[in-house]
């Protein structure tokens, strides 16, 4: 599956915020021939577009697995937004990366991806694979002496988000339960992706 490659910092320094996680930059003004100039009031499609665009980059989705998550929540019941945010929280990649058992969600991918992860004891390699409550994630056995992969066991903090319970002896976690709005902690306008959409 695709996923964009291209300058982290440079999309960072686009939102003026961290939607890479660690990636820094040395000028805080947008990027760009006029970034660092006065910049026109951005229309209201402007800033829906932008949160958009914010929360693709953010969960390392492109356009039509968007779409298709946008569709998904349309159909279920309860606030559309919210529910689009659970769905991107319920990613396997997104909950390694929540489990804190790698950096950013891109190593999350990666580790997915080699098949480093289980899911209920069974190895799974579909980084958009949905994640249900119960079930619990963690580091296949023969790659928990892995270098990168117990580096970032060891560095990561974990237990930060209600919905997870981390077991250091197993290395892995459990999903609790679909996170509350309040909880998810991205800066997303999640309103304005909808009013986008049903235009």
């Amino acid at each position: 599956m695709a996923r964009y490659t291209g300058p982290k910092a440079r999309i960072n320094r686009k939102f003026g915020e961290s939607v890479f996680g660690n990636v820094k930059s040395k000028k805080n003004y947008p990027p760009g021939q006029h970034g660092n100039s006065r910049r026109r009031k951005t229309s209201e499609y402007g800033i829906q577009l932008r949160e958009k665009q914010k929360a693709k980059y953010t969960y390392g989705v492109l356009e039509r697995q968007f779409r298709n998550l946008y569709d998904k929540a349309s159909r279920m019941k309860g606030v559309r937004g919210e529910i689009l945010l659970q769905l991107l929280e319920q990613r396997l990649d997104n909950v390694v990366y929540r489990l804190g058992l790698a950096p950013t969600r891109a190593a999350a991918r990666q580790l997915v991806n080699h098949r480093h992860i289980v899911v209920d004891g069974k190895v799974l390699n579909i980084p958009s694979y949905s994640v249900q409550p119960g079930q619990t994630i963690g580091i296949r056995e023969r790659s928990k002496n892995i270098e990168v992969v117990a580096a970032a066991v060891q560095s990561q903090s974990h237990n930060q988000f209600p919905w997870l319970s981390w077991d250091p002896a197993s290395m892995s976690g459990t999903f609790l339960h679909i996170p509350e709005r309040a909880d998810i902690p991205e800066n997303i306008s999640e309103q304005s992706i909808v009013e986008l959409y049903s235009k």
